[in-house]
């Protein structure tokens, strides 16, 4: 004989519109406290199928219903268990789904999953040659098409996705792939006023650049827009001289000639400057960042920098260049 638990449950799957939508309400009221949350994780091989087979529902039940899945995603072991009950696919589709009205929540759940390597796997189709990376792809068209003006800014998280995502080795490898150009993409988004996208931009960045040793050439492929993002951010808030910008590309030397916002997180000024060290760790990387007027940027933004963590990785740079960097010094002073 069933139990309450295990009747709730059976209730998400019934054919009456309201009982169903009064199932999972009740089953998303369980997900408000530890308790509730303990005794719905002990049937979650039979909650989160029933659960996920309403994410194609209308709003009133679709949404609570997601709620749900999302509240129990932020316990890894229940995590786990999603991505192995295919839950990952499951939500991309109905991600993609004509009149999807649930986007934020659905790419908060991609968040949580793809928290675990497991999850980015899912998430990169790893294992399937003729589809790998497909997901990944209409995610970052959706975070580089969609508006950041709006104030729910539905694909705005999509950011800590990309930023899981480079974490694992095959999702830098697909982020930096030049045919798929997807880097390329998401660093145009470091121009967002959206504080959330700048620091999914800045973090992806920053996890891509450990490729550098192997996949530099790729990085600095990207250079007109790569520079920018990451040299920006800690360049101070000085009008920069003439004789300064003139040793500069157009894109970076026009920014800094002018007034402009400073970045005011700390977070993303570290991101950007751990990801210029690994360039830099690079002989090409360093006479790139030489060839751009790198250090003269670094030099004025450490000297208006006052947060210690950032002025530390500022200074980390600035040891590697005085170290392993006299040559392409020397080089620049004397075609400059």
């Amino acid at each position: 004989m069933a139990n309450e638990m295990e009747e709730l449950i059976e209730f998400l799957s019934s054919p009456s519109p309201q009982i169903k939508k009064v199932a999972v309400d009740i089953v998303r009221g369980l997900t408000g406290s530890d308790d509730g949350l303990q005794s719905l994780a002990s049937y979650s091989k039979t909650a989160v199928p029933a659960l996920s087979r309403l994410l194609g529902e209308k709003k009133e039940v679709s949404e609570p219903a997601t709620e749900t899945l999302v509240n129990l995603s932020q316990n890894s072991d229940l995590a786990a268990q999603m991505i192995e009950m295919g839950v990952i696919n499951v939500t991309m589709d109905m991600l993609y789904k004509q009149g999807c009205d649930i986007i934020g929540l659905l790419v908060m759940l991609l968040v949580n999953l793809t928290q675990l390597d497991a999850g980015v796997e899912s998430l990169l189709q790893v294992g399937d040659e003729k589809v790998q990376g497909l997901y990944l792809m209409k995610l970052v068209r959706s975070f580089c098409t969609s508006s950041n003006e709006r104030k729910d800014d539905p694909f705005g998280h999509v950011g800590s996705i990309l930023v899981n995502v480079s974490k694992n080795k095959v999702g830098r490898s697909l982020l930096l792939d030049p045919k798929r150009g997807l880097l390329k993409q998401i660093i145009r988004q470091f121009d967002s006023t959206s504080l959330l996208r700048k620091k999914g931009v800045s973090g992806t960045i920053r996890n891509c650049c450990f490729e550098a040793d192997n996949q530099l050439q790729n990085l600095l492929l990207i250079s007109e827009f790569l520079w920018p993002a990451l040299l920006l951010p800690v360049a101070g808030k000085k009008v920069y001289s003439e004789q300064d910008t003139s040793k500069m590309p157009l894109e970076l030397g026009s920014a800094l000639s002018i007034e402009r916002e400073a970045v005011t997180d700390p977070e993303i000024r570290v991101q950007v400057l751990e990801a210029i060290y690994l360039i830099t760790l690079q002989g090409a990387g360093r006479r790139a960042f030489w060839s751009v007027n790198g250090p003269r940027i670094l030099q004025i933004g450490y000297e208006e920098e006052e947060d210690h963590k950032v002025m530390g990785a500022y200074e980390q740079i600035g040891s590697l260049l005085v170290e392993g960097n006299d040559t392409e010094e020397g080089s620049t002073q004397t075609s400059a």
